[in-house]
């Protein structure tokens, strides 16, 4: 090893000591990539708040899209829980499940114009599944956002 390699090894440990990931980084991670059904399609961030994903404060309005879906999601904490407001496009009657580490899911279906609520929703890492109906198939599901 030399001593450039040596620079950056310290480089990397002041950076750790500095903003280290939090402690259960690996159960969030497990969690994100646990899911049942696997044949799914992963939606991707569209726009997201400053703090999203690991560091995020719970509160704000996420999007999350795919070829075929735009997932919009507002969060607003209510105490100890938080209450998702969701607009799926294109609209329809599609199954909205909501998974939480360490507390399982609750589900529900949006309406004819694609939305959905979902209160008392624990804090924690959190996932959305929807389940597409109609003219569309498949699963889309949205990267692990902690509540």
């Amino acid at each position: 090893m030399s001593d450039r390699d040596d620079d950056v090894y310290q480089g990397v440990a002041r950076l750790v000591e500095f903003d280290a990931p939090p402690g259960d980084l690996v159960e969030r991670i497990q969690f994100a990539i646990a899911i049942e059904d696997i044949d799914v399609e992963a939606a991707r961030w569209a726009r997201m708040p400053a703090l999203a994903g690991v560091r995020g404060d719970g509160n704000g309005t996420i999007t999350f899209s795919v070829d075929d879906l735009t997932v919009m999601v507002n969060l607003t904490r209510t105490g100890e829980a938080h209450r998702i407001d969701g607009w799926l496009v294109p609209a329809g009657e599609h199954a909205v499940e909501v998974r939480v580490a360490e507390h399982g899911s609750t589900a529900t279906t949006a309406d004819e114009s694609g939305r959905f609520v979902l209160t008392d929703v624990p804090r924690g890492t959190t996932q959305i599944l929807v389940r597409l109906a109609g003219r569309l198939s498949g699963t889309v599901v949205t990267p692990a956002v902690v509540l």
